[in-house]
């Protein structure tokens, strides 16, 4: 059995692949394995893929897969998880890349906790920008219950850095069927991800280790495109809604799933402009239905709690009898 897996999707991500590849082989040791999934790129970086499964091959173990369709960013996951076979399971995007032996590293720090999964910080890079994101759990190098770290419901948790590349996973989650993501949803697949992950994994734990670089603005993200697969947001933060009504704490954790539904429709109402018009209709249209189907007790505290802008603008919505995008109470 390999000692890591680590899992990378690639879709059209040619001018920046050879940073990813090159940071692998900066991290490669003959018990790591690496699967190299490309989600049926249109832009060279597929022949990129092929060279580079060559060359590291040398270091590590490597496997490469191909769609032969675009499938999206869940679905290649779930190719890479389907074929890992290590002690221990990484994810990272076909953009970003890693420190020089920040697996390793990793590794180590996972180890010596023994906990089901370890999340770190990250540098996030915009151009020529770095800054760093924290993870939002104040203890570190010890040992927590991930069900506690979901709460408070006013403030931003472990449950809301949703960063699933910035960690490293245990293989019994795997085994216990909680590291797959929903192939249906193109967007926002790991906000149920990491909300099933907080409930029903046992154990974690935060490390200062800070190898992880996020490129932000790749022209192939989909969080760039304004078309109806942002969208996907609402059945994803609809499914949170179910599965958290159904838990045995869903007095004490539905404020928190309804509180940053709210915050997230509000904030797609806020950028509405980056939509194309018809989506952007359908998005108040949708976000309407959506405020309907929550819990309205829970709702209405939620809303009474809000800041007065994000308030306001969810009230108009929920408003029963008006037209989506009309008269002077648009958002």
């Amino acid at each position: 059995m390999p000692k890591l897996s680590v899992i990378v999707p690639f879709h059209n991500v040619r001018p920046h692949a050879p940073d990813t590849l090159r940071s692998l082989r900066l991290n490669a040791r003959p018990d790591f394995e690496f699967l190299l999934v490309d989600d049926h790129s249109q832009d060279g970086t597929q022949d990129i893929l092929e060279r580079a499964a060559e060359d590291l091959s040398a270091v590590a173990r490597v496997r490469h897969f191909r769609h032969d369709g675009n499938r999206g960013v869940s679905a290649a996951r779930n190719t890479g998880l389907d074929a890992a076979r290590g002690e221990f399971l990484v994810f990272l995007d076909g953009g970003d890349w890693l420190a020089p032996g920040h697996l390793a590293r990793l590794v180590a720090d996972a180890e010596e906790l023994g906990c089901d999964f370890v999340r770190t910080d990250q540098v996030q890079v915009t151009g020529r920008a770095r800054s760093v994101r924290r993870v939002p759990v104040g203890l570190r190098g010890e040992v927590l219950n991930p069900r506690d770290a979901i709460l408070p419901a006013d403030r931003t948790t472990s449950v809301d850095y949703v960063y699933v590349w910035a960690g490293i996973y245990r293989r019994r989650l795997l085994e216990r069927g909680l590291l797959h993501f929903d192939e249906g949803l193109r967007t926002a697949e790991d906000r149920p991800w990491a909300w099933r992950l907080h409930r029903e994994a046992e154990s974690f734990a935060v490390t200062d280790l800070l190898g992880v670089f996020y490129r932000r603005g790749v022209s192939s993200s989909l969080s760039r495109i304004g078309d109806a697969r942002q969208l996907d947001f609402i059945r994803a933060f609809d499914q949170i809604l179910e599965e958290t009504s159904a838990d045995r704490d869903a007095g004490l954790l539905l404020p928190k799933a309804v509180r940053t539904y709210c915050a997230v429709i509000a904030h797609h109402l806020a950028e509405r402009d980056k939509f194309e018009p018809a989506v952007a209709r359908k998005l108040r249209t949708m976000s309407a239905a959506a405020l309907r189907r929550m819990p309205q007790d829970v709702l209405d505290d939620v809303l009474d709690t809000m800041d007065l802008r994000r308030s306001a603008r969810l009230r108009r919505l929920r408003r029963p009898g008006r037209r989506a995008g009309t008269g002077k109470d648009a958002a």
